[in-house]
């Protein structure tokens, strides 16, 4: 028997989800209305969107940042899988996109949970560097690919020891494996790919979830 990653099947797949998507209906709802938005590839998967949420549950993370919102899917995943006391900084360039993502918070009821800031990534990630560095425990990056690594870096200095990054679409639909993709978006993805396998201040495994999901763990002084 081949070690190899198990190939997905149309059947396969709706299997999956019938097995093990509990998904909630507001995020149901949410998916089915991105579904009809001409740029409705951008949504992630709903078993990505559980993933997220699994793992901010099983960190205990209660101070999360998502840069690149669209319409909300994501971050109201994560801001439902919150503590009361926790808190998603949401970063996003698009009115347009986020008012839909602002009516579905306010229907769940985790609108208070979310800190939406509109404007261009690079510029609040400056800000937060300088007044907020180490003090995330959870990022989300899933924006535009051409700045994944700033975006990256920026992340890695915001967390805290021990937190974690999930940065989606490192597999591009494929494209990272073809070597005559030479578009800016698949080279930055694949150039991104090589800095952390050689980071060495990071542990990091790539999960074949949605488009590929690299997390990523900001290592701490006393790991081995």
């Amino acid at each position: 028997m081949s070690n190899q990653t198990l190939a997905l099947t149309p059947e396969l797949y709706q299997y999956l989800r019938n097995q093990s998507l509990r998904e909630p209906e507001l995020l149901r709802a949410l998916r089915e209305e991105t579904a009809r938005h001409p740029r409705h590839s951008m949504q992630i998967a709903p078993e990505e969107g559980q993933f997220l949420a699994f793992l901010v549950r099983l960190m205990g993370a209660r101070r999360c940042l998502e840069i690149g919102v669209f319409t909300g899917y994501s971050s109201l995943a994560v801001a439902l899988a919150l503590p009361a006391d926790g808190r998603l900084t949401a970063l996003d360039i698009s009115e347009d996109y986020t008012a839909v993502a602002r009516r579905y918070w306010r229907a769940a009821g985790v609108e208070e949970r979310i800190d939406l800031r509109l404007g261009k990534a690079r510029d609040h990630l400056a800000e937060l560097v300088r007044t907020q560095a180490g003090s995330y425990d959870w990022v989300f990056i899933d924006a535009d690919k051409v700045n994944y690594r700033h975006y990256y870096e920026a992340s890695l200095t915001l967390l805290r020891p021990g937190g974690l990054v999930a940065i989606d679409n490192v597999l591009w639909g494929g494209a990272v494996a073809d070597p005559r993709d030479e578009t800016e978006d698949t080279q930055a993805i694949r150039e991104l790919n090589a800095t952390l396998l050689g980071d060495p201040r990071v542990d990091l495994t790539l999960v074949p979830i949605g488009d590929g999901v690299t997390l990523v763990r900001k290592r701490l002084p006393t790991d081995p």
